[in-house]
């Protein structure tokens, strides 16, 4: 297919659309293990949020309590037994991570005062605009649904969509293509009968005047 019947005339791939590297290949499932892995994490932890009613916090707590109960019980063990004890790694912030992560949320968080400065002075409609939009839509969603159900459904719609597109890419193109020369030509015949009427009205008008 030549680009004109492409969507949007496009002649990149949708690989090179959604970004290329292993974010594409992820969401193209050309990382069959890793899109499995993502969607069983995303799956299973809707079902403990939404349906085992846990929350973030009693989740962590949970998990915690847990992991700290296997620890306590695998280290006395060890020592009564004489086995290993656990094989943790080091648990211990250097400086230069402290100050790596200290930077990129400085440099992340002045970018956004820097946008909002520039939409509460005015200096950028076009942008004041799209914000106001994104915000109005993710009202309107969040009132219909809860984050972790958006979330949920979000992330599942990216891994089927796009891969469903790539594989019958050509068909669909082909019908949305077709059905957008249809609309046209439709539109095109609505305009000349309009303008048709607006000429037989115009010389109406002229007769009885």
């Amino acid at each position: 297919m030549g680009s004109s019947d492409r969507l949007f005339c496009r002649q990149r791939t949708l690989h090179e659309i959604v970004g290329g590297g292993i974010v594409a290949d992820v969401i193209l499932w050309r990382r069959k293990d890793l899109t499995l892995w993502i969607l069983s994490i995303t799956v299973a932890t809707w079902v403990v949020f939404e349906r085992c009613g846990y929350t973030l916090l009693s989740l962590i707590s949970s998990v915690l309590l847990l992991l700290v109960t296997i620890i306590f019980l695998w280290a006395k063990s060890a020592s009564i037994l004489n086995r290993p004890a656990p094989p943790l790694p080091e648990l211990h912030l250097s400086e230069d991570m402290v100050n790596e992560a200290a930077s990129f949320i400085r440099s992340h968080v002045n970018d956004f005062l820097s946008v909002s400065q520039d939409i509460a002075m005015g200096k950028n409609p076009r942008l004041f605009f799209k914000v106001a939009a994104c915000l109005w839509v993710i009202s309107v969603i969040s009132g219909l649904t809860d984050l972790i159900t958006l979330c949920y459904t979000s992330l599942l719609l990216v891994l089927t969509i796009p891969a469903l597109y790539e594989k019958y890419e050509d068909y669909v193109d082909r019908q949305v293509v077709l059905m957008y020369r249809k609309l046209h030509q439709f539109y095109v015949k609505l305009d000349e009968k309009r303008v048709l009427t607006y000429q037989q009205w115009i010389l109406e008008k002229e007769k009885l005047s």
